[in-house]
């Protein structure tokens, strides 16, 4: 691990576990990595007991495997995991559209907007750390906006194999077509059109489907069912 990677200076186990968490969805630390307490602890200047708790929570979400007397390794991505979140999302984040275009929130489809014009200049820039972030934005937004504020909260604590997904996938795919998705979803918002803005959010989440298997199938030793 790289101590000149580290640019935060966390100090307890919550922040380790956040730290770690977003390195690994990041693919920062790759399936199949080893990953040690003294190196981490050594890096970041605290001791081991914090980072041992990190990695346990690590371990939890599915983001680690602690194997005794060998270590511990960052878990694959399960193939299972990415589409029952999927699933839930499509669900969820389909209801949310259908609530918002019917509220219409001028305010926050403005914002909503200024992410889209935030994903074409990262997407022109091929910053993909940047242009994910304006996508979650977007998301979050789109439960605002309906009032919900919590479900994206709970949408987050789901998805943490389907973010390891996105970081490979918009570094694949053409990330221009998830700009048009985002458009066609924020057009049926604006024209207060549930039916189209439902339709639009299930087609944009449907898009995994054909990921998942592309990208299993091109790097078979970071996937697991």
């Amino acid at each position: 691990m790289d101590p000149a990677r580290i640019v935060i200076s966390p100090s307890t186990a919550s922040q380790v576990h956040d730290w770690l968490r977003k390195r690994v969805q990041r693919g920062d630390l790759p399936p199949g990595m080893r990953v040690s307490e003294t190196e981490v602890a050594a890096a970041i200047g605290i001791s081991r007991q914090p980072v041992r708790e990190a990695f346990i929570r690590l371990a939890s979400d599915g983001l680690a495997e602690v194997r005794p007397q060998r270590g511990t390794y960052i878990s694959r991505i399960s193939v299972s995991a990415v589409l029952s979140a999927r699933f839930i999302r499509e669900a969820v984040e389909a209801d949310l559209a259908r609530a918002v275009a019917l509220a219409r929130p001028a305010d926050i489809l403005d914002r909503m907007a200024d992410e889209i014009a935030c994903q074409h200049r990262a997407d022109h820039a091929a910053k993909v750390e940047d242009f994910i972030e304006s996508d979650d934005r977007f998301h979050r937004l789109l439960a605002q906006a309906a009032g919900q504020d919590a479900v994206w909260s709970d949408l987050e604590r789901l998805k943490a194999q389907m973010n390891r997904l996105r970081h490979l996938s918009m570094r694949v795919f053409d990330r221009s077509f998830t700009i048009g998705q985002h458009q066609a979803i924020l057009d049926a918002l604006c024209d207060g059109n549930p039916d189209a803005a439902e339709t639009a959010t299930r087609a944009h989440l449907r898009q995994m489907l054909t990921e998942v298997p592309q990208m299993a199938a091109a790097q078979p030793d970071y996937f697991t069912d």
